[in-house]
């Protein structure tokens, strides 16, 4: 058994106790290709982000770092430019041939919310070693907007892989060919490229950047927030904008991606020498992602981009980004977007789905 765990699979690592939380892991955190981690009743405000490091634990070092509890049980508050870090209600005991990487969930990404795995012994963000046994805990740090969280709220997700299944670009080439992974002609370098879109049909309107000062999103209210309120518009008529340092957009690629059901994918971050940004928090792409099959024609990959030190110019058609296909072990029981309510399937330029759809 070689490549990324399906659901089917994470299904019995649960049976085996391989994966275990108080309470026990339910259907609904089960995606084709990941699952997703809840909050558990306490946050510890730190002084810092860190890592456990070898031969330490998280406990341990949050003795060091802890500045004061937050009980998450009635909802608590986690301020913007503040770092916590929150047990997570499951624990892993993974086989000795079995590793984990973890990332934002999609909706935590487009609120800029920034939000990593720790474990013990860890020397890396939301990588876990092959065996490990031991707890999890979410780092999270809101950059853009206060949030309210409440135990069981999932704002990052696990996956899991058995030996290596990365694709070479010898093999991403022949995928693409046989069936396309990108509309129009494929940039197929150390994985897939991507780019910007800045000249949507019909509008000048090619994305939103946050405002600096606004009020606090519950992460419960769906559909509930003026988009507003909490963002500016962005407009293009030339095909170009400047990046502002410190600010963060939500921005949309000129491809739509599709990735076919005996694949997953994961966004990766761009080479710093290429541009003052950084692209994509929240980086899984599940298989059915912009899958025909799957109601998922035409779905474009929708650009988390924080300008860095200089002010930088973004051209439409830039290259932003890359994705590494890896296969999976099994085809999954359900694919991206059909009947597990997912929220982005065959999606354009879109905010977090806790935002009104524009008027």
């Amino acid at each position: 058994m070689t490549g990324v765990l399906a659901d089917s699979q994470l299904t019995d690592m649960i049976t085996r106790g391989e994966i275990s939380a108080r309470p026990a892991v339910t259907s609904a955190q089960i995606q084709p290709a990941s699952l997703d981690l809840r909050l558990g009743q306490v946050a510890y405000r730190v002084r810092a982000s860190f890592l456990a490091g070898h031969g330490r634990t998280v406990a341990d070092r949050l003795e060091e770092f802890e500045m004061h509890r937050v009980d998450l049980n009635d909802g608590a508050v986690l301020e913007k430019g503040c770092v916590y870090v929150v047990p997570l209600m499951e624990r892993l005991s993974l086989p000795a041939d079995v590793q984990a990487v973890a990332n934002a969930k999609s909706s935590t990404g487009r609120l800029d919310l920034l939000t990593r795995t720790i474990c013990d012994g860890g020397t890396e963000f939301d990588r876990i070693v092959p065996g490990y046994d031991g707890p999890l805990y979410a780092e999270i740090c809101p950059r853009s907007f206060s949030v309210l969280v409440r135990p069981g709220m999932r704002l990052n997700q696990i996956r899991f892989r058995a030996g290596q299944a990365v694709l070479s670009d010898a093999d991403l080439t022949a995928l693409h060919t046989d069936m396309p992974l990108v509309d129009g002609d494929a940039v197929i370098d150390d994985g897939l490229g991507f780019s910007v879109d800045l000249r949507l049909p019909n509008t000048t309107l090619v994305g939103y950047r946050a405002k600096p000062h606004t009020g606090v999103i519950d992460l419960d209210n769906i559909g509930h927030y003026a988009p507003a309120d909490f963002w500016e518009e962005v407009h293009s008529s030339d095909g170009h904008i400047i990046l502002d340092p410190g600010a963060f957009y939500i921005l949309v690629s000129r491809e739509a991606v599709h990735i076919p059901p005996d694949y997953a994918a994961e966004m990766a971050p761009y080479l710093a020498m290429v541009g003052e940004f950084r692209v994509h928090y929240a980086g899984f792409f599940d298989p059915g992602f912009g899958h025909d099959a799957a109601g998922g024609a035409g779905a474009r990959g929708v650009l988390e981009v924080r300008c860095h030190e200089a002010p930088f110019v973004l051209e439409h058609g830039q290259i932003v980004g890359r994705l590494i296909y890896e296969r999976m072990a099994v085809r999954p029981a359900r694919l991206y977007g059909t009947g597990i309510a997912s929220n982005y399937q065959g999606q354009g330029l879109k905010l977090s789905k806790h935002f009104a759809a524009p008027a």
